[in-house]
């Protein structure tokens, strides 16, 4: 599988174009069942040199979003930090495909912000797949989010799953007025 990888504000030069899809093709090794690799390079201007590139690894196999994020002063050093990432998190998938229980001992950490003025400063798009609740719930832990919107396997029905501040989770299902 051919990554896409997307440049923001750099230029690959040298071996780094093989550097890449080298260390990319270990992630194919441990989760076969990829079907799409991306990876998006930046140089942000900051004042600190440590984090100035920043590397973005996703990947998607079989309905499964696994996203990786890692800033270091050297594009393939950020890069290597965002494969190793993304590893562990597809050991950890494997691992709870194993594990029937399927529950997470992750703990909330999202800190509360104040809104000054509400306007949509970013849209995603993705593809609804059917899947459990425990399921919705599993993949929002690897995404790190605090919620996550899917597709009911049984009723077809949108549905949200949410973390609570208390650590265990909420299921909105809306009705019809």
């Amino acid at each position: 599988m051919e990554p896409q990888i997307t440049l923001k504000n750099l230029e690959l030069k040298g071996d780094a174009q093989r550097h890449i899809e080298r260390n990319l093709s270990k992630l194919a090794r441990h989760l076969p069942n990829i079907e799409d690799i991306k990876v998006d390079l930046s140089e942000q201007p900051t004042k600190s040199r440590q984090d100035r590139f920043v590397a973005l690894v996703s990947v998607s196999a079989k309905g499964v979003l696994l996203r990786s994020e890692e800033r270091a002063n050297n594009l393939l050093t950020a890069l290597d930090k965002a494969v190793e990432v993304m590893d562990r998190q597809i050991d950890h998938y494997k691992g709870r495909l194993k594990d029937k229980g399927r529950t997470s001992a992750r703990k909330a950490t999202a800190e509360e912000t104040a809104i000054a003025a509400y306007r949509v400063v970013k849209r995603k798009a993705f593809a609804l797949s059917p899947m459990t609740t425990d399921e919705a719930i599993e993949q929002m832990e690897l995404l790190g989010h605090d919620f996550f919107l899917f597709q009911d396997a049984d009723s077809l029905h949108l549905k949200v799953v949410y973390k609570r501040k208390d650590g265990d989770y909420g299921l909105i299902e809306p009705q019809a007025a």
